[in-house]
């Protein structure tokens, strides 16, 4: 059985026209979570709005959107306002456009989220843009309502399905000339390069999702399944050495290619 999705809507190019379901390829739900509680009862605490001004509590149904436009000075938009935004990219996916694959640089993805029909009629139609955009080496551009705010989405053929990414706003994505600008241009001495790439070389492993693991959430799954048997704690690892200040590159390549040797005789 399918995943539950969080979104259906459309998938549409020109006249060509399917329903289809999306939900988040990143979840967050095996996370650990924590309370804030009151030591001395035990009890949850709670948190809740209130004017700035008076300190007084505000119940949601007053609770109403503002942009700033001065001191103490606000433009206030009802949720209609808000709801009437770009409300022909809540609910419908339209391809505007096609760019090559490669073209998009990786800085410009967001949030991944798988995409699939959400019906057998439809699958002919999916899969035919799915393909067609495999065979030419392309992505499409699109829009779409998402997290209340319209965004510019990416769809990239992934299998049997399409991987729709949210893209960065053209506002977020720093320029990164100022911040490379003062890098020396100069290659480095010729003689690091074969020790360099040995180093590289020993590290090489096959990609997997462990590489990626959460240790303090490991950690913190140990600290609260010895409490709730009433153990202690296990004791936490000491910190790691700082490493030496070593002036030689190209003795600390040295000494680290040695290293490893080492470690793989072990």
């Amino acid at each position: 059985m399918a995943p539950h999705s969080f979104w259906k809507g459309y998938l549409k190019l020109s006249l060509v026209t399917c329903p289809v379901a999306m939900t988040p390829v990143v979840t967050e739900s095996e996370k650990v979570r924590f309370h804030t509680l009151n030591r001395a009862t035990g009890h949850r605490i709670e948190s809740r709005f209130v004017d700035a001004e008076t300190g007084e509590p505000v119940e949601e149904e007053v609770e109403v959107k503002g942009y700033q436009r001065g001191e103490n000075d606000f433009v206030v938009l009802e949720d209609e306002e808000l709801e009437a935004v770009a409300l022909e990219s809540t609910r419908t996916i339209d391809i505007e456009m096609f760019v090559p694959s490669e073209s998009v640089g990786w800085i410009w993805y967001d949030h991944p989220h798988y995409l699939t029909p959400d019906d057998p009629v439809g699958e002919e139609a999916f899969s035919v843009i799915r393909d067609a955009m495999t065979a030419t080496g392309t992505v499409g551009i699109s829009r779409l309502v998402l997290y209340r705010r319209e965004r510019a989405v990416l769809l990239e053929p992934k299998g049997r399905g399409i991987v729709v990414w949210t893209l960065r706003y053209g506002d977020e994505v720093r320029d990164a000339e100022p911040y490379f600008a003062d890098l020396k241009a100069g290659k480095p001495d010729a003689k690091l390069m074969p020790l360099m790439k040995t180093l590289i070389e020993e590290r090489v492993k096959p990609w997997s999702p462990e590489m990626a693991s959460d240790p303090v959430q490991e950690r913190l799954v140990e600290i609260i399944a010895a409490k709730k048997k009433g153990r202690k704690p296990p004791k936490a690892k000491p910190a790691a050495e700082k490493p030496d200040n070593v002036v030689s590159i190209m003795d600390a390549l040295r000494r680290s290619i040695a290293s490893e040797e080492k470690t793989k005789r072990r």
